[in-house]
């Protein structure tokens, strides 16, 4: 990328040229959407993914909704909930690099907070201090003090926890529906029609009668609340 930088032609109008500085911001910027994921498993998005899958696998429809429109929502819902600290981010980073007040790397530095905030907010005290033993960290006097590379794998161990824990609670009525069809077909002996093909649609139709989206996404919700 640095060699197509340099070897601009010279009869390019000024408008189209890129200045040194401009060339570490457009790395920096490259670098920030390569590690995209990484970024994402600091945020909500982890939980709601797991749970969204967890919830397909109990109603029995396998790739359906799809992959897209399960990621496709749990990225909306990401965004809803971090909006307090993107706009914290916004106003303390952004603002101030596209002003020239500020060079990338101290943009970088003044994003890290309201993340870590965010973090430290849903993160175990357990997880925290096996990362920071096993990183040797020194106990710091606050949990703010601690750096991003011990809170980040903590909150990220932390959501996989609760998204689970959540992905348990929501397999359990839909796992007492397969028990029930399937006692029932066995003991009528129906032995050649698999109970899947009965309990599927009722899963189905429970959930959208007890209108199951908007109670998993209003409890996902408040569970950041």
């Amino acid at each position: 990328m640095l060699f197509l930088f340099a070897t601009v032609p010279a009869g390019l109008p000024s408008s189209l040229t890129v200045k040194g500085d401009n060339i570490w911001t457009i790395v920096v910027l490259m670098l920030v959407l390569t590690m995209l994921p990484i970024v994402l498993c600091m945020t909500p998005f982890v939980r709601l993914l797991v749970v969204f899958h967890f919830l397909r696998q109990a109603l029995g429809t396998q790739s359906t909704p799809s992959n897209q429109t399960l990621i496709g929502l749990a990225l909306f819902l990401t965004f809803f909930i971090m909006q307090p600290a993107l706009v914290t981010v916004q106003q303390n980073a952004v603002e101030p690099l596209q002003a020239g007040k500020i060079d990338v790397w101290k943009a970088l530095d003044q994003a890290q907070p309201p993340l870590r905030d965010f973090m430290l907010k849903y993160a175990r005290e357990k997880d925290l201090a096996l990362f920071v033993e096993v990183s040797k960290t020194p106990r710091p006097r606050t949990p703010q003090d601690l750096p991003l590379r011990v809170v980040a794998p903590a909150y990220l161990l932390s959501e996989l926890k609760a998204g689970f824990q959540i992905g348990a609670v929501l397999f359990l009525p839909f796992l007492v529906i397969d028990m029930v069809v399937a006692s029932i077909t066995t003991s009528m002996g129906m032995m050649q029609l698999p109970p899947v093909v009965i309990s599927t649609p009722l899963k189905i139709l429970l959930f959208v009668l007890v209108d199951g989206w908007n109670l998993v996404i209003g409890s996902l919700l408040k569970s950041f609340q």
